[in-house]
């Protein structure tokens, strides 16, 4: 639990608030009114924001008082910052966000390749050449259908994988 003194507008853990008031018994438990005759005020978890990419993290910035309350505010910051080696290069956020995401999407294009191979591999029987299926030109579209799924738009992020027949 966090909590907002009032005379400071400093926030503090519960721990860090009862070292404050050494008159606050160990076994005391801290209920909102009485955090309220203490001078302080209990801050609730706020929002998560909501549209963050892959790229990004909910990072907390403060408090915000919102219809008489208090709550923890929350922004999404990219991930990224200047870093600088033992040899004293530099290499920028714009840098290490381009290294990130290289890293990310290829993370993620293998995950979906692996799930594509597999379902290539469950429907391998449906071309050997003494398959009798009735719609064997339908799987053998349905098969050139995932080996096309790395060229789509969305790839590797937004794929859609098409049905079997």
């Amino acid at each position: 639990m966090q909590i907002r003194i009032r005379e400071t507008e400093r926030v503090v853990s519960e721990f860090d608030f009862r070292k404050l008031h050494e008159n606050i018994s160990p076994i005391e438990e801290l209920t909102e009114s009485r955090i309220n005759e203490l001078g302080a005020d209990v801050v609730y978890e706020g929002q998560q924001p909501t549209g963050a990419t892959v790229y990004q993290y909910s990072q907390s910035i403060g408090v915000e008082l919102i219809g008489g309350k208090w709550y923890t505010k929350f922004v999404l910051v990219p991930i990224h910052a200047d870093t600088i080696d033992n040899d004293g290069k530099v290499t920028t956020a714009a840098q290490n966000e381009v290294i990130y995401k290289s890293v990310k999407d290829s993370e993620q294009a293998q995950k979906v390749r692996a799930l594509r191979d597999e379902k290539l591999k469950e429907s391998d029987w449906t071309q050997i050449p003494d398959c009798t299926i009735a719609k064997k030109s339908d799987w053998a579209t349905y098969r050139q259908a995932l080996r096309n799924i790395p060229s789509q738009s969305g790839f590797p992020w937004n794929v859609t994988y098409p049905v079997k027949p």
